[in-house]
């Protein structure tokens, strides 16, 4: 994933941003004890995201209390408790940046320094949770073999990420996964493949590289795609990963308030989309914000 589900800040509930800063905190605490200090380097709210809403499917009520780390080590602050899921997010969270480096390396030869932060984390996640690490790896096999293939319909582009975070989901809430879980992942990690690049879009152009929007409907950049017939495309793609969530997330039953994480998908999702069609490469500048705020 890549730093783009985000809440919409200026509707969240007070409540509900001590709840997400503490589930942050409680994530950046399960990568350390998953996969060690050095992988904490690569938190997102992403994964953040993940665990606030699968507690809340799973009915695992997280434990917050205030406590001190080395950011944070004069002034405690509000941080959830860890547990066997905040440890598999944060192994996930591990795999994905290990993996997104290979990607830079191999497409740009960037990266590779890097990744070294997290070449032993990783082979911890590997380890503890081989089922999780091979449903990363295959899916991503598979997306790395339809973008060299120069594929241009993005719903194709974007299924094997899809199914990466939808079978992720299904390993995560085992007996509590059902088919609308299923879906509502399945709609989000589509989303995130797809909004990663129209963000992009420019930027592919000038380097020639792979991207499905470029592929599909070859305008010269950005906002020449979409204007016309082409934005309407557009945004009828992502207007109907919206209906999905929305449809999907009605069907499932949670076991506490989810205010939280009605706001992300219902609102944060959507903002962000906006914030990118705008022209703002907001994907870019969360990951930054994201550095700065990492707990170690």
């Amino acid at each position: 994933m890549f730093g783009y589900v985000r809440a919409d800040t200026p509707y969240l509930y007070i409540k509900d941003e001590k709840l997400y800063q503490a589930m942050y905190c409680g994530v950046c605490k399960g990568i350390k004890e998953a996969c060690g200090q050095s992988s904490r380097f690569g938190l997102t709210y992403d994964i953040t995201f993940l665990s606030v809403i699968m507690h809340n499917i799973l009915g695992e009520d997280v434990k917050i209390e205030k406590s001190h780390c080395i950011t944070h080590c004069i002034r405690s602050k509000l941080m959830a408790n860890t547990d066997e899921l905040t440890r598999k997010l944060g192994a996930l969270n591990t795999l994905l940046a290990y993996y997104k480096y290979t990607d830079d390396i191999a497409d740009e030869g960037k990266g590779k320094g890097k990744r070294l932060l997290f070449k032993k984390g990783y082979k911890r996640a590997k380890r503890a949770y081989p089922e999780m690490e091979k449903i990363v790896k295959e899916n991503l096999a598979v997306q790395e073999r339809l973008e060299k293939a120069k594929v241009d319909s993005i719903d194709r582009a974007s299924d094997s990420t899809a199914k990466m975070l939808a079978q992720v989901s299904d390993y995560l809430l085992g007996e509590k996964a059902t088919e609308y879980t299923h879906k509502l992942f399945y709609s989000v990690g589509k989303w995130v493949y797809l909004i990663d690049a129209l963000d992009d879009y420019d930027k592919d152009v000038k380097k020639g590289a792979y991207n499905p929007f470029i592929l599909a409907y070859n305008a010269e950049n950005k906002r020449a795609l979409l204007d016309g017939k082409s934005g309407e495309d557009v945004r009828f793609a992502f207007h109907a990963i919206f209906y999905d969530i929305r449809e999907n997330l009605r069907e499932i039953q949670f076991h506490f308030n989810h205010d939280l994480s009605d706001n992300i998908l219902l609102r944060g999702l959507p903002a962000v989309t906006k914030r990118v069609m705008d022209g703002c490469a907001c994907g870019k500048k969360d990951r930054k914000k994201e550095k700065t705020n990492t707990t170690l």
